[in-house]
């Protein structure tokens, strides 16, 4: 007899849990984790013997080779196994020093002034990025930066295959760009860019941008991509121009005709040129003409006359 769960107000069961890393992840990582602990250890261990068996007994070089490898590949197992947690840690980092800055800036502040002191300084400090315009579009600005980064995040974990044991690419930075944000991948082994660049639609309606490009970020190290994400159009505005406050409003204005384009060519209207031809002699005033051998010499002429008998050639 199956238990029933306790189901949402708006449909759907409730699990319970929720889900920060995948199994999958969990059980690769664990795996990779024992071969490095196992890797290190023995390693270690033996450069460690190979060492002290020149200064002791190679018994106990033995067991100092055990003491110094088993405590690395210990050291090694705890850096393998949190390295999903190190990488969930890096892509809030941003986040994580912004709240610790705030909240240590706003304790601070309110030991150490009056509550109208403390007011002040805050209406202040929210009221003018929010009041001048340049400040509210740079902030603005910053902050799809944090959002995007988590957005790529979700694209490379939904619909983006990274490889078998689930490691997604790593975030780096991102920087806002006058026409939206720019943003560094380090792709992990299983994808490419010409991969990528079939999914660019898809990727441009996770991050709620018109467009997407994608290009290598560096010509050594096909990897280290570059995301350009494109939200607005710069290109199409409308610019004023100083130079009408410099044209003269009185100057007279000259009315120019129109210039008459032709369209179509009368072939009678071009006169063709006349070529007049050399005159050319008989046939009896030309000269044969005549070689020169490599010697410098001239050859005999070998033209054949009617009294030539050409029987003997036959």
């Amino acid at each position: 007899m199956s238990k029933s769960s306790p189901r949402r107000p708006f449909g759907g069961k409730s699990t319970g849990t929720v889900t920060v890393i995948e199994a999958r992840v969990h059980r690769s990582w664990a795996r990779n984790a024992r071969m490095a602990f196992v890797l290190t250890a023995v390693i270690a261990g033996i450069l460690a013997a190979v060492v002290a068996s020149s200064y002791m007994h190679p018994i106990l070089a033995l067991f100092v080779g055990i003491i110094v490898g088993v405590p690395l590949g210990g050291i090694v197992w705890v850096l393998v196994r949190i390295w999903p947690v190190i990488r969930l840690l890096w892509w809030w980092t941003p986040e994580i020093i912004l709240a610790v800055v705030l909240l240590t800036g706003w304790v601070q502040l309110a030991s150490h002034t009056p509550t109208l002191v403390t007011l002040l300084v805050v209406a202040l400090v929210v009221g003018v990025p929010a009041g001048v315009p340049v400040i509210r579009r740079r902030v603005v600005a910053w902050g799809w930066c944090l959002v995007v980064r988590h957005r790529l995040r979700v694209c490379f974990a939904q619909f983006i295959i990274a490889n078998q044991s689930g490691s997604l690419p790593l975030i780096l930075w991102a920087i806002p760009t006058p026409v939206g944000e720019r943003v560094w991948v380090y792709l992990r082994p299983g994808l490419s860019v010409k991969d990528l660049e079939s999914r660019l639609d898809k990727i441009a309606v996770t991050c709620h941008a018109s467009t997407v490009l994608i290009e290598r970020a560096s010509d050594g190290n096909s990897a280290y991509v570059r995301f350009d994400i494109k939200r607005r159009e710069v290109l199409n505005a409308n610019v004023a121009s100083p130079l009408v406050d410099v044209i003269d409003p009185d100057t007279p204005t000259v009315e120019q005709a129109p210039p008459v384009v032709p369209t179509a060519l009368d072939l009678p209207d071009v006169q063709a040129p006349t070529i007049t031809l050399p005159k050319q002699g008989s046939t009896a005033d030309r000269k044969p003409a005549t070689t020169s051998s490599a010697n410098g010499s001239k050859p005999a002429a070998t033209s054949s006359t009617a009294e030539d008998d050409v029987s003997d050639w036959i």
